[in-house]
C-alpha cells in the first residue's frame, strides 16, 4: 500500500474567531506540508482543484510547480483536475510542463467536479459537465501519446494535425479517474484500462464500495486482466495517538468545525455526533493498531492500495497533527505496507 496527503487548500474562516487566514499564509502551509510528508516518507502529495468558496486551489499545477522545486522524491498529484472545465489542450500544456520540472514525479487525478459556483463561473451546466468530461480526457490522452492530434470536438475548436508542446518527458502520466457515486466516471476508468480513485468521504462505505465493484466489472468487460485494475480510496479525517480517547478527544475541535461547515451549507450531516463519525465514517481516528484494523475492514471492501489523508491540521492543533503524522509513518504504514502490497501496472503507466 502506499500513501498520499492531500489538501483542496481549503480556508473557511476560524469558527471561534470568525476571521480567515490570509491566502499567502495558507500556501505557506501547503508547501510546508508538502516538504514535511516527503521527510516523513509519504509516496505522494496531492492538490485539489476548486474554483468557489472556500477553496484558493484554483491553480494546481502552479502549487505543485513550487512544490516540485522544493521536493526531491515525493509524487505529485492532483486531487482532482476538473477537466469538465478546462481547455485540453490548455491543461496538457500545462501539467506536461510540470511533470518535466518535476522530473517525472506527476500523477494526475481527474474528474468532472462539482460546486454550482464553478459551474457558473465557467457555463458550464451540470449536465454536460459528463460529457466534457468525458471529451476532454480522451483529447488529454491523445495528447500524450500522439505528436499531431486531429480531432472535431464538440466543446472547443477543431483541431488540424495540432502539435502541442511539450513532449512528454517519457512514458504518458498516470492518470486515475476520481469519483464519489458516477458510473460514468468509472466506466471511462474500465474502458481505458486506468486506475480509480474513490472519494470515500461523504458516506458510510456502502455506496463506494458498490462503484468499486461495478468498476472491476466493467474493467473485465473491456479485456483488461483482472490482476491489474488498480484502487485508490479517500479518507473522511485522521488522527492518531497512543490511545483511542486521546485522539477522539484530540480530533474533536475539527468535527465541530465539519459540522460548522455543514451547516453553513444548508446540508443535515450524514454523521452527527463524533463518536458517529468515528464507527461509520472512512475516518481514521484512534490508536495506530485501531487505524490499521478499520484500513484493513476498508481494503476487504474496496480492495484499495493507494490511501490518501488529510495534509493540513485544519482545526486541529498543529503540533498535535505532526506527531499524528509521524505516528502514522512509524507505526501504522509500514504494517499496511507489508500487509496490503501493491498490484502491478499496466506497462503503459510508469511505475513510481
Amino acid at each position: 500500500m502506499k500513501f498520499l496527503a492531500i489538501t483542496l487548500i481549503a480556508n473557511p474562516p476560524d469558527p471561534a474567531t470568525g476571521r480567515t487566514k490570509p491566502a499567502r499564509d495558507r500556501f505557506r502551509e501547503v508547501v510546508d506540508g508538502a516538504v514535511l510528508a516527503e521527510q516523513l516518507g509519504f509516496d505522494g502529495f496531492g492538490v485539489g482543484e476548486r474554483h468557489e468558496r472556500p477553496f484558493l486551489s484554483s491553480s494546481p499545477p502552479v502549487v505543485l510547480a513550487h512544490i516540485a522545486a522544493l521536493t526531491r522524491r515525493i509524487r505529485l498529484f492532483t486531487a482532482v483536475t476538473t477537466l469538465s472545465l478546462l481547455d485540453p489542450v490548455r491543461a496538457y500544456e500545462d501539467y506536461a510542463t510540470l511533470d518535466h520540472l518535476s522530473d517525472g514525479r506527476l500523477e494526475l487525478i481527474i474528474g468532472k467536479g462539482n460546486g454550482s459556483a464553478q459551474r457558473e463561473l465557467f457555463q458550464v451546466s451540470a449536465e454536460d459537465q459528463w460529457e466534457r468530461n468525458a471529451e476532454g480526457y480522451e483529447l488529454f490522452r491523445r495528447f500524450w501519446r500522439e505528436e499531431k492530434v486531429t480531432a472535431s470536438p464538440r466543446h472547443r475548436p477543431a483541431l488540424s494535425a495540432a502539435e502541442v508542446l511539450p513532449r512528454p518527458l517519457g512514458e504518458p502520466v498516470r492518470i486515475w479517474h476520481g469519483s464519489a457515486t458516477s458510473r460514468e466516471s468509472v466506466e471511462l476508468a474500465a474502458r481505458y484500462g486506468d486506475p480509480l480513485f474513490s472519494a470515500n468521504v461523504t458516506h458510510p462505505v456502502e455506496p463506494y464500495a458498490e462503484l468499486v465493484r461495478y468498476y472491476r466489472e466493467r474493467w473485465e468487460y473491456h479485456g483488461h486482466d483482472p490482476a491489474l485494475a488498480a484502487v485508490g480510496a479517500g479518507t473522511a479525517g485522521y488522527h492518531a495517538a497512543r490511545t483511542s480517547q486521546e485522539a477522539v478527544k484530540a480530533f474533536r475541535p475539527a468535527f465541530q468545525g465539519y459540522l460548522a461547515a455543514q451547516r453553513n451549507l444548508g446540508v443535515e450531516p450524514v454523521f452527527p455526533t463524533l463518536e458517529d463519525f468515528v464507527e461509520r465514517s472512512s475516518a481514521l481516528i484512534g490508536s495506530p493498531q485501531q487505524v490499521i484494523e478499520k484500513v484493513h475492514r476498508y481494503h476487504e471492501r474496496l480492495g484499495h492500495t493507494l490511501l490518501h489523508l488529510q495534509a493540513d491540521a485544519g482545526f486541529l492543533d498543529p503540533g498535535r497533527h505532526r506527531a499524528s503524522l509521524e505516528l502514522f509513518q512509524s507505526e501504522i504504514a509500514p504494517v499496511l505496507r507489508r500487509e496490503i502490497p501493491d498490484p502491478p501496472f499496466h506497462p503503459d503507466h510508469r511505475e513510481p
